[in-house]
């Protein structure tokens, strides 16, 4: 019986054959199918360009918040900014209109519309004088904002300014009640957390443009600390200020606080020297680990380095 049995159990019908066959057959194509794939697939070369980008642009950040501001550079003269240095798909700029010998501080805007002066500058000049501003030299007319090279040497040679108005600017300035004498002939020094723009604009090089900026600057940090600070002012160039450093004074080092354990992710970023991230992780460290004991706890913040330390901790409280 066992010998019929055997043989009977091992055999298989055809169709039975064929099962099997085509189940082997799946079974080694599965099997070499990983090692086939090369061979049929073309491989990609990854694109990094775009990661590379995303990490430059991380290092700059971080670079940026880790170091002071750097003035930027600006072009010589007002009137050559906001305008490409290829002009070939805008309007002639020659200029056109009539000329005669004019004061820029008396002229009237029909008298600007003569020149061939734009509507725009015309404007422009209108709210300069109207703000109390004068030109004192003739060559001051090539700060007027939309005022393009090509009209500034045009004009440059019909200016007529009365003696008088060059004279004072040798000599002591009016304002208001308050008398500031011409930086070239003083060394007055300026108390960087109590002066106004005025007496700013006595310094050697510094405008009122860049004087509004310092006192803007001032009041966002909540006052200086130290007279380097003023170097970080926006577009104060370096040479500017070394040349006024001598003149700085601070008598008040006193600065407005923030107060850690109780001021919001908003508050914390509206400081120049706290960017979004560090607020953020200000405020998570205090949801996790309470209230801060000291300001110095802040180092326990990775994002917190000593640099960023000594620059944000003379502005920080905890109560």
């Amino acid at each position: 019986m066992a010998r019929k049995f055997l043989p009977g159990y091992f055999s298989f019908t055809r169709k039975e054959r064929t099962g099997i066959y085509l189940l082997l057959s799946g079974i080694i194509l599965f099997t070499l199918l990983p090692f086939l794939m090369p061979f049929f697939l073309k491989k990609k070369v990854p694109d990094h360009s775009e990661f590379e980008k995303e990490i430059a642009e991380l290092k700059y950040k971080e670079a940026d918040s880790a170091e002071p501001f750097k003035p930027r550079k600006y072009a010589t003269g007002n009137y050559s900014r906001g305008y490409p240095s290829s002009r070939k798909n805008y309007p002639s700029l020659q200029p056109s209109g009539e000329l005669f010998n004019f004061d820029p501080n008396t002229l009237t805007p029909s008298g600007w519309k003569k020149l061939g002066v734009r509507d725009k500058t015309i404007q422009t000049i209108q709210h300069y004088l109207s703000k109390g501003g004068k030109f004192r030299r003739a060559e001051d007319i090539s700060k007027i904002w939309g005022l393009h090279e090509e009209e500034v040497q045009r004009l440059l040679p019909y200016v007529a300014i009365p003696q008088e108005i060059i004279a004072s600017n040798s000599g002591k300035r009016n304002f208001g009640n308050k008398i500031y004498v011409n930086p070239k002939h003083s060394n007055i020094p300026v108390e960087i957390n109590t002066a106004d723009t005025i007496e700013f604009t006595t310094l050697p090089g510094i405008g009122s443009r860049l004087a509004s900026r310092i006192v803007k600057f001032r009041d966002k940090l909540g006052g200086f600390y130290k007279v380097e600070q003023v170097a970080e002012t926006f577009a104060l160039p370096d040479s500017t200020f070394q040349q006024i450093r001598a003149r700085l004074v601070l008598k008040n080092p006193q600065v407005k606080q923030i107060n850690i354990n109780t001021a919001t992710i908003d508050e914390l970023k509206m400081h120049p020297y706290i960017r979004y991230n560090l607020a953020n992780a200000i405020v998570q460290y205090r949801n996790q680990h309470g209230r801060f004991l000291l300001v110095s706890d802040l180092k326990k913040i990775m994002l917190v380095t000593d640099e960023a330390y000594h620059k944000i901790s003379n502005y920080l409280s905890i109560e």
